[in-house]
Formats: structure tokens, sequence, C-alpha cells
């Protein structure tokens, strides 16, 4: 049952003129990142990864990416990075909206990210401050700012089993 799941949320998605959809190797991301001055995820895990194409006269072109870590039923949120001059914030919430469903139709159950900023983004997708104590092991040591967590969508939740995903 898990696999139509699955293939549903990794299906691509339009916003405007631009196409949504995972990308076949998450390192087409790290331009942007370096691009952004932001640090690449840990290769120790695995990366899932979706990106925002235009299209251009000989392709398509790069404007937005977001990148997930995840060493198990947690996973941590890189990005979103945008490069696109028209509505940032807007195409961030899509690639963070189109990342949550993937991922938690991979099996993850919790999903952590930095706020970068971003609150209102993170808030509209249901993730709520929490300590930067309560990543788990693989995720952890990790510089950062302040961190937010999502389950489910929903600020109900205990933070005593966080470290369990």
């Amino acid at each position: 049952m898990a696999a139509p799941a699955l293939a549903a949320a990794a299906v691509p998605r339009a916003w405007q003129d631009l196409t949504l959809r995972p990308l076949e190797e998450a390192s087409q991301a790290r331009a942007l990142f370096d691009f952004a001055a932001l640090p690449w995820p840990s290769m120790a895990n695995p990366l899932l990864a979706w990106g925002a194409f235009e299209p251009t006269g000989s392709g398509e072109k790069l404007l937005g990416v977001v990148v997930a870590e995840s060493p198990g039923r947690a996973g941590l949120l890189h990005g979103p990075v945008v490069v696109a001059e028209r509505e940032p914030l807007e195409l961030a919430a899509h690639l963070i909206g189109a990342i949550v469903d993937h991922a938690t139709a991979a099996g993850a159950h919790t999903l952590f990210a930095q706020p970068q900023g971003l609150d209102r983004l993170w808030v509209r997708f249901g993730f709520i401050p929490v300590p930067e104590g309560v990543l788990p092991a693989g995720l952890s040591a990790r510089p950062g700012d302040g961190l937010y967590a999502w389950r489910g969508g929903s600020a109900v939740w205990s933070l005593r089993d966080v470290g369990n995903g």
C-alpha cells in the first residue's frame, strides 16, 4: 500500500510556469546551496531533493531546491534555496509542501528544519519550535540558529519520543 502513496507523492507538480519535481540526483541542488553559501547536508544519510525548474529556450533552469536528509524515520530539511526573483516565498512554500509530502510517503515520521528566517512558512506547514537537543543522533551536531519540527502537521505531540524517530 505504501508504494502507490509514494508514487503519487513523487509526481511532478506545476506552479505558475514552473515545474516542481524530485531531482534524479540530490547533488543537482548543490550549486544553489553553494550560491546561497549554505552548508551542504551530510552525505552519510540518504538524501531526497525537490527542484523548481523554469523552461528556457535551451531546456530548463533550476530556480529553487529543498533537500531532506534522513537516517530513518526522522528527517532534516535543508533549504529551501530559491533564486527566483518572482514570488520567492511562495515558491519556497511549494517546495516545502512537495518535500513534506514525499518524505512522509517515504516513511518519515518527524521532520526538522532550521528557521533561516522562514518562520512563517514553517508555521504554515505545522512545524513548531523545538530545542535543538531533540535532534536524533544521526542528524545532530549541526551548526544552526534554532529548530522547527513537524509531526503529521500537528503541534499536539510530545518531544519525549522524538529521538526514537
